[in-house]
């Protein structure tokens, strides 16, 4: 498998080192090279990538925010100088983090563990393409979801609240990302239109306002998101 990657850094040293270290990686396909996050923002919109090496901290948008608002198919390595960003960095979903000045074989221990993490992705995928139910871990217990009922679902800090049709009083907490949990669910199905929250396309049936409408629930549809969604709910 071929990992199309994008670097980030605003340093034009640190940003030579990582492309210099891609190049020497059979396995990664270098489609985007930046100096900022806004950059890579526009950049990856227009060219996805399924692995993103980025800086975290850098002027005006950082890494960080960076990797909130990324597809939910692009993986993320954090390179920094700064260890105190170790907690929030898996906090995102980073694949990894890689404290400055690290080497070859640190980069390619990374690079490694997000090509494991595609092609499992991509066994389960084809495993079970027809399953229709999703088990989550909460609390300490195991519990099994019906997809044709899960209605929406919201990331509240840590935990995501699954919300059911016909149980919209007695939600499911799990502790993961949405972007973990969207990587579980049938992208044909279901759609991100908030950094907080996901819908089952088929579920919506009225759009006010710019909120989707569950009931008493009005969920908002973000401004990067709605072209999608408009487009796919269309159809």
């Amino acid at each position: 498998m071929i990992l199309k990657c994008a670097i980030v850094d605003d340093e034009p040293l640190a940003l030579q080192l990582l492309e210099t270290y891609v190049q020497k990686t059979p396995f990664l396909q270098l489609v985007g090279r930046y100096s900022n996050a806004l950059q890579a923002q526009k950049g990856i919109q227009q060219q996805p990538v399924d692995l993103l090496f980025t800086d975290i901290q850098m002027p005006d948008f950082d890494g960080l925010e960076l990797a909130k608002i990324l597809p939910e198919t692009t993986r993320v390595v954090f390179t920094t100088a700064f260890s105190r960003y170790a907690v929030d960095s898996y906090r995102v979903n980073a694949v990894d983090y890689l404290l400055k000045p690290f080497s070859y074989d640190d980069f390619l221990a990374a690079a490694n563990k997000a090509l494991m993490l595609a092609n499992l992705q991509t066994c389960t995928a084809s495993e079970h393409a027809d399953a229709d139910t999703l088990i989550v871990k909460s609390e300490r217990k195991l519990v099994r979801i019906n997809l044709d009922k899960l209605l929406y679902v919201e990331a509240m800090r840590d935990y995501m609240k699954l919300v059911l049709d016909g149980d919209e009083d007695m939600p499911v907490f799990s502790l993961m990302s949405l972007k973990t949990l969207m990587e579980q669910l049938p992208a044909d199905r279901f759609m991100r239109v908030h950094r907080s929250f996901a819908v089952q396309l088929s579920k919506v049936r009225v759009v006010e306002n710019g909120h989707i409408v569950f009931g008493k629930v009005h969920i908002p549809i973000g401004d990067m998101y709605k072209t999608a969604f408009f487009e796919a709910w269309g159809r």
